[in-house]
């Protein structure tokens, strides 16, 4: 199962109100395991940046001035992710502006069921906890240090860390928990093929057993059996 954890950088809260992306990040998972390939790159918006979007992600008008535009990454960036499933947290907002610029350029949108929210699926696993990518982190024991600033690689980055804990740790502890649980299956089978042992009492056993049982005074199973013993 190929997955894709996926964050953007944007000039702002809106698409539709003139804001674009300015970065995109990406980092491949294959059966919930990093294989260590990304895509990464930085878009010229063609406007000017606000100051609000410049304080989260420190991306300049001067630096983005000589990068690629959009429509220049478009198809790399689709061959990328392919049909992999997205993996976003708030997804809502990166997709918002991800499509909205497919659409710009005559590109198909990316479907509804090829996301996966991850801020959706924490909600529902701590319901009232945090559900920030930084407080989820947090619960995870995630390092944020290098996060000075939001950056889309390194924002999707530790958005696969986190994904990969949410839906149940890294799979080497998994791999580990099924070889226990097979191990203790074949356990059970081999003790189950066994074949049944006798160890029936010697005559002296016996006439040893007898004698203790007469020493006894009053004993509990002689009122239950009307006093015949040994029923």
């Amino acid at each position: 199962m190929r997955e894709i954890a996926l964050d953007t950088e944007t000039t702002g809260l809106d698409p539709q109100q003139g804001h674009r992306i300015v970065e995109i990040g990406c980092v491949e998972m294959i059966n919930h395991v990093r294989t260590g390939k990304v895509f990464h790159v930085y878009i010229n918006p063609r406007r000017d940046i606000p100051e609000a979007a410049y304080a989260v992600h420190g991306l300049s008008s001067e630096f983005l001035s000589d990068k690629p535009t959009f429509d220049q990454i478009a198809d790399e960036f689709m061959t990328f992710i392919d049909d992999a499933r997205l993996v976003i947290h708030n997804a809502q907002f990166d997709m918002k502006f991800i499509n909205w610029e497919c659409q710009n350029i005559g590109k198909p949108v990316i479907p509804e069921d090829q996301i996966l929210c991850t801020l959706m699926r924490a909600r529902k696993e701590f319901p009232g906890s945090p559900a920030s990518l930084d407080a989820l982190c947090k619960r995870f024991n995630i390092d944020t240090s290098a996060r000075t600033l939001h950056g889309a690689l390194l924002d999707a980055e530790l958005l696969a860390d986190m994904y990969l804990e949410l839906v149940g740790g890294l799979q080497v502890s998994m791999a580990l928990s099924s070889n226990a649980g097979n191990q203790k299956a074949q356990q059970k089978m081999e003790r189950k093929q066994r074949n049944v042992r006798y160890f029936p009492l010697k005559e002296e056993e016996q006439t040893a057993h007898a004698a203790f049982i007469e020493m006894l005074k009053d004993p509990l199973w002689k009122k239950i059996s009307g006093g015949k013993n040994g029923d």
